[in-house]
């Protein structure tokens, strides 16, 4: 949930969750939010599955498309529309946010680029796609942590809480 208020909070014109696994136990968390929320079935396929029902639901206008994954609650708004600058001022390309040389997300991918996200199979994500076009690639260089660092078990999320770091 913190990453889906953190998008809400910034720039982004339609925010859309998408919940596989658990999505009664998820589900609650995003009513009354200005959020489209999105049953992926098929989410044992892989990450894919999920981005392109994301894709299918969003606003097909839509001249970029930012894929921010759930499980990433140091990510800041103020990061978000930074991202979102840098699209504005590049035409067709992919904006990877980078933290001390390593690329992290969310990663913003101009509409031209939905047929490719469309073919993703597997847990491949859109990795595939930004090594296939680097010369499509814009880094930009973040000074948070944010884009980075994820947290994958309740455990985890539990000891950051305690270190008094807060989350998005």
């Amino acid at each position: 949930r913190h990453c889906a208020d953190t998008l809400l909070q910034s720039t982004v014109k339609e925010v859309v969750v998408v919940l596989g696994n658990r999505t009664k136990v998820i589900e609650g968390q995003f009513k009354g939010r200005k959020i489209k929320v999105v049953v992926n079935s098929q989410y044992r396929k892989g990450m894919s599955t999920s981005i392109q029902e994301g894709i299918r639901t969003i606003d097909p206008n839509s001249h970029g498309i930012l894929i921010a994954l759930g499980d990433m609650p140091f990510l800041r708004s103020r990061t978000v529309n930074s991202l979102i600058r840098a699209f504005s001022h590049v035409k067709g390309t992919i904006i990877v946010p980078s933290f001390r040389g390593r690329q992290g997300h969310p990663v913003i991918f101009h509409r031209r680029f939905r047929k490719e996200l469309m073919q993703l199979k597997g847990d491949a994500g859109g990795r595939s796609i930004i090594k296939r076009h680097p010369e499509e690639v814009q880094l930009v260089r973040i000074r948070s942590e944010g884009v980075v660092k994820d947290i994958d078990t309740w455990k985890d999320y539990k000891k950051e809480g305690s270190r008094g770091k807060g989350f998005g």
